[in-house]
């Protein structure tokens, strides 16, 4: 530790004591006597202090006074405080370690004693702000691995989904398209603090990177359907169906291969369950109403939406004004009433992602 560099108030209303203790301190530390706590209040503006010797009987405003206003100040509530006082009664030196100071020293003192519990308590506090600064170091590091984690697990993620809409040539688009109006229905249902008991435990974080992964079981679909020219005969339309189940599997080996987390669960939750019908007669289980994972419900919304504006081979697109009236009139149906009226209120930003996008 170098002592050389440590400041030290000395604050005092005796000139004798200012004089004396000057005189042990100046050869270990840069010291500025001090008359009165007033005083200190003005110099510490411009210096400092590794440390503040305090005594407590001063006119105007005592020692007691002045470490409050110190504590009470987050740019100074971490200087260390000693007492340096001829009150010795033990209620005082209670009161004094009580307000925050880190020792009580008893006038008439030894010197070397002094100069010891000074050196102890400046190494302790280097000690102390080392630690912190390592703690504030290890954070950062893990907030970049973290960031690295999110950016290679998000590059895994576009390069599946990109796979699944490489196969499916009718769909192009939609999976970056339906997250962008799920983005547009989460941050209104945050906004207006809905379904708070449901969103409880949901990482947001990884909500709307797992969105991506709703349409993966589509890789295990033939060709012959998955790119059909023309509408699905009823058999075909029930192969098709089948692509929800086996997402839900393919995620959920990955569950069982790796330790438990949120963005697996979410994936799994949104592609079980965006096919879902509030009214139970969607598909894979004929969930109804709140037994749907909200993120299932969620999802239902952006993939019947995004459906309804795209061209397929055996559809004309929908204006924006048709797709809407459709959401709106599914309600308690098809769709979540609530989630509906979510909808009904973000329509005009659903239209502004069709408008920049070529379906």
């Amino acid at each position: 530790m170098d002592k050389a560099r440590r400041t030290i108030l000395l604050v005092d209303d005796n000139a004798t004591n200012l004089t004396m203790g000057k005189e042990i301190l100046k050869e270990n530390y840069k010291v500025y006597p001090i008359p009165s706590a007033e005083i200190m209040f003005d110099l510490i503006e411009n210096v400092t202090p590794d440390m503040i010797l305090l005594d407590i009987e001063m006119p105007e405003m005592d020692g007691y006074e002045a470490i409050k206003k110190l504590k009470a100040n987050p740019a100074l509530a971490e200087i260390p405080v000693i007492f340096l006082t001829s009150k010795i009664d033990e209620g005082s030196e209670l009161e004094g370690l009580s307000l925050g100071a880190i020792d009580y020293v008893a006038k008439p003192f030894s010197a070397p004693l002094l100069l010891k519990r000074i050196e102890n308590h400046l190494f302790t506090e280097l000690q102390k702000k080392q630690l912190k600064e390592f703690n504030n170091n290890l954070e950062e590091m893990v907030n970049l691995k973290t960031a690295q984690v999110l950016n290679l697990q998000n590059a895994v993620l576009s390069t599946v989904a990109d796979l699944v809409e490489f196969r499916d040539d009718v769909t192009g688009g939609h999976i970056a398209r339906t997250q962008r109006y799920l983005k547009i229905l989460l941050d209104e249902i945050l906004a207006g603090d809905i379904y708070a008991d449901e969103r409880a435990n949901w990482e947001m974080n990884y909500l709307l990177p797992s969105a991506q992964l709703h349409d993966v079981g589509k890789i295990a679909i033939s060709d012959l359907i998955l790119n059909k020219p023309g509408k699905l005969t009823p058999e075909e339309f029930e192969i098709m169906k089948t692509h929800v189940v086996i997402g839900v599997k393919a995620i959920r080996k990955i569950e069982q291969n790796a330790e438990e987390h949120s963005f697996l669960r979410h994936a799994r939750l949104i592609a079980g369950g965006h096919h879902e019908k509030w009214d139970g007669s969607g598909y894979p289980a004929g969930l109804r109403g709140r037994d749907i994972p909200l993120e299932g419900r969620l999802m239902a919304i952006a993939d019947v939406y995004d459906a309804l504006v795209s061209t397929r081979p055996y559809k004309r697109p929908m204006s924006i004004d048709e797709a809407r009236a459709i959401i709106e009139a599914g309600s308690g149906a098809h769709f979540d009433p609530i989630l509906t009226d979510v909808f009904s209120k973000t329509a005009d930003k659903f239209a502004e992602v069709v408008k920049d996008s070529i379906i």
